[in-house]
């Protein structure tokens, strides 16, 4: 039953990852054409390169390549098994197609698996699945905006809304299956101040130069989820703790200087990921080394 569990859980990962990776191009084709047509300046050869995209209605919308617009069918649609068998290319014109897409795939799948493998709470009754459910389609959402921000520095609103929306709905049955109600809504609270108080104030001391108003509302999503003010600490410490890792050695390196920009969002993702799962361990042991 477990080997059915995951393979089903790898299965959907790679539909679910499919469709997220589609929608960073959509979303990004869409949020170029508002942005010229509210007089910004874009890059004329990515507008002209994804206009297509935002051209058809959603009902209407259909997978295209993007460099000769191509249609999909549905043997091309076939996650990561089709860009596999196409050497990463398009059928038609045999451009490539790039390593974003299998990437999202592969990701969406794994982390469907080590949510299922590392859950900290045993998956038995109605409330316990229904909040695994919502985190699993918050990591489709996670999944857009970690692609979207390392891209192209930027996390889209209408994600980020859906992913605060999934994780209130968190909240609120975390409140509803706890003993301790008015314990779990402080805990809560002190999550979101800790994941989006402390970002909203340094946004205000910096007057945005340091920090971007789409990490506040990713940080109040991803502390809804968490939903512990103890695991909103973990994952603010691993998020820098992993920007550190990646960061100094590249301008150690030279690849970085002290000025360029540095996407927080996919960190903060993927520390909150990492707290969700193992956060609990590590603030147990925590508390226990200290008495």
């Amino acid at each position: 039953m477990e080997i059915v569990i995951y393979v089903g859980l790898v299965l959907l990962g790679l539909v679910l990852g499919s469709f997220a990776g589609a929608t960073v191009w959509r979303l990004r084709a869409r949020q170029l054409v508002a942005d010229k047509k509210a007089g910004e300046h874009v890059d004329h050869a990515e507008y002209t390169k994804l206009k297509k995209l935002a051209s058809e209605k959603t009902s209407k919308d259909r997978s295209r390549c993007l460099h000769c617009g191509y249609e999909l069918k549905w043997y091309d649609l076939v996650p990561l098994v089709s860009w596999l068998t196409l050497r990463g290319r398009c059928r038609n014109c045999h451009k490539e197609i790039g390593r974003m897409e299998p990437l999202i795939e592969l990701g969406t799948a794994a982390f469907f698996v080590a949510s299922y493998a590392f859950w900290p709470v045993e998956l038995v009754g109605a409330l316990p699945i229904a909040i695994f459910a919502l985190w699993l389609l918050s990591g489709i959402g996670l999944a857009i905006m970690f692609a979207y921000d390392s891209k192209w520095y930027l996390l889209p609103d209408k994600i980020n809304f859906a992913v605060i929306g999934l994780g209130l709905a968190t909240a609120v049955l975390t409140i509803i299956d706890s003993p301790d109600k008015i314990g779990t809504l402080l805990s809560i609270l002190g999550a979101v101040a800790v994941l989006s108080g402390i970002y909203f104030a340094l946004y205000i001391i910096s007057k945005g130069r340091w920090i971007g108003f789409g990490d506040i509302k990713l940080g109040l999503g991803l502390a809804l989820l968490l939903s512990d003010w103890k695991l909103a600490l973990i994952a603010l410490f691993a998020a820098n703790l992993i920007g550190c890792l990646i960061v100094i050695p590249l301008m150690v390196s030279g690849k970085l200087k002290r000025d360029s920009r540095v996407p927080f969002g996919p960190l903060l993702i993927a520390g909150a990921v990492i707290t969700k799962l193992v956060g609990a361990g590590i603030a147990e042991f925590y508390t226990l080394s200290l008495m």
